[in-house]
């Protein structure tokens, strides 16, 4: 029998791209999964329109506050699943996206897996960039890289306690996970194929960008409690990947 696959997807203003990303798993050509999707205190339709999809495998949460980490940890506590997968409430997954992950998975024997992606834009359209993965990433080589991305992620929930996958309410939380995993011992495992579609807004803030900077030098600092020159060391590889991975 196969393995069910659980998808926790947080849920904040996502009203115009939400349907669509369910959709996109729908159209799996692996059918033995669940979905959780947790609203984040919407402001807008969200929770209405999640609540329109909800079925016998598609199943609706509120989280209680506007926490992405609260939200996807509300949907790791209801997961059912041998396997847990992270989608974000606009992104979209390739029609054989866990499939592949999953046998890729099993060859491996991996607990944490992750793959490569491609830039979309806001309407969800491949801008025909596709970020590259290493075959497989330590937690020291995770300090100076940004490659693994949440869409992509999946664990083996046999190999890990639901424990080791909360995400801590910080900023850039879901970055914190993968290090806190990785630093255990684990080794992540990268499918190396543009399986999802990452959909970014037109005009993204330079702003932004310098929250990005702010939010990893926190995560090294006061997370990781790394020295300064360490952190310094590990920032400037991290900030240059992240310019490389958007050319």
């Amino acid at each position: 029998m196969d393995e069910l696959v659980s998808i926790v997807i947080p849920v904040y203003n996502a009203e115009k791209c939400i349907s669509d990303t369910v959709a996109s798993i729908r159209s799996q050509d692996y059918t033995n999964w669940e979905i959780f999707l947790v609203d984040d205190s919407s402001q807008d339709k969200s929770l209405e329109i999640i609540k329109s999809l909800e079925c016998e495998n598609i199943h609706v949460l509120t989280s209680g506050g506007k926490s992405a980490a609260l939200a996807r940890n509300k949907g790791i506590d209801a997961a059912t699943g041998r396997y847990i997968a992270f989608l974000d409430a606009d992104d979209l997954w390739d029609p054989h996206k866990l499939s592949k992950q999953l046998e890729f998975m099993k060859k491996h024997d991996a607990a944490f897996s992750f793959t490569g992606y491609e830039f979309a834009d806001e309407f969800g359209v491949s801008v025909k960039k596709i970020v590259q993965v290493p075959k497989t990433i330590s937690y020291k080589q995770a300090l100076k890289n940004t490659t693994i991305f949440t869409s992509t992620v999946m664990f083996d929930m046999t190999k890990l306690a639901k424990e080791d996958i909360y995400m801590p309410n910080v900023k850039s939380e879901d970055t914190a996970t993968w290090w806190k995993v990785l630093k255990s011992g684990i080794t992540g495992y990268g499918l190396n194929e543009g399986l999802t579609l990452y959909r970014r807004s037109a005009g993204t803030l330079s702003s932004n960008k310098l929250e990005a900077l702010r939010r990893i030098w926190n995560l090294y600092r006061n997370v990781e409690g790394l020295s300064v020159p360490y952190s310094a060391y590990c920032f400037i590889f991290w900030a240059v990947r992240a310019v490389i991975r958007r050319i």
